[in-house]
C-alpha cells in the first residue's frame, strides 16, 4: 500500500495515531469472494509512507497552489515519524520516503481503489 501523507497546521499526535489505526485497518482488499472485505495485515501487506505536502496544496484561486495550510516542516516531520510508528506498532512492515526530498516514486495501480482518508471530527 502506497500512502502519500499531507500534515496539515493543527494536525496533532493523536490525528496521526488515528489515520494510522484507519488507514492500517480499512478492508479494502479482496476476499475470495471479491469483495473488499480484507486489511492489509490480513492479506500480509506492507505499507510505504511518502511525505506529501503537496497535497495540501489549494487550487481554487489564481494559478499557484497556495500551501499555507500544510503544516510547518518540523512539526510535520514530526507526525510523519508519528504515523510511521504507530503504522509499525500493528506489526505492518512499513517502508518510507525520505522527508523533504526530491523523490521519483513508481506506482503500479492494481485495482480501482484510491481514496482521501481525513479525519472529520474536528
Amino acid at each position: 500500500m502506497l500512502v502519500l501523507l499531507g500534515v496539515a497546521g493543527g494536525d496533532t499526535e493523536a490525528d496521526a495515531r488515528w489515520l494510522a489505526q484507519k488507514i492500517a485497518g480499512l478492508r479494502i482488499f479482496e476476499d475470495p469472494e471479491q469483495k473488499m472485505n480484507l486489511s492489509l495485515a490480513d492479506v500480509g501487506g506492507a505499507m510505504l509512507v511518502v511525505s506529501q505536502f503537496t497535497l495540501l496544496g489549494d487550487c481554487r484561486k489564481g494559478r499557484r497552489p497556495d500551501f499555507t495550510s500544510a503544516a510547518p516542516p518540523e512539526t510535520a516531520e514530526t507526525l510523519y515519524d508519528v504515523f510511521i510508528s504507530a503504522v509499525a506498532a500493528q506489526g505492518i512492515p512499513v517502508a518510507t520516503g525520505r522527508f523533504r526530498q526530491h523523490m521519483e516514486v513508481e506506482l503500479v495501480n492494481d485495482g480501482p481503489v484510491t481514496l482521501v482518508v481525513e479525519r472529520g471530527d474536528q
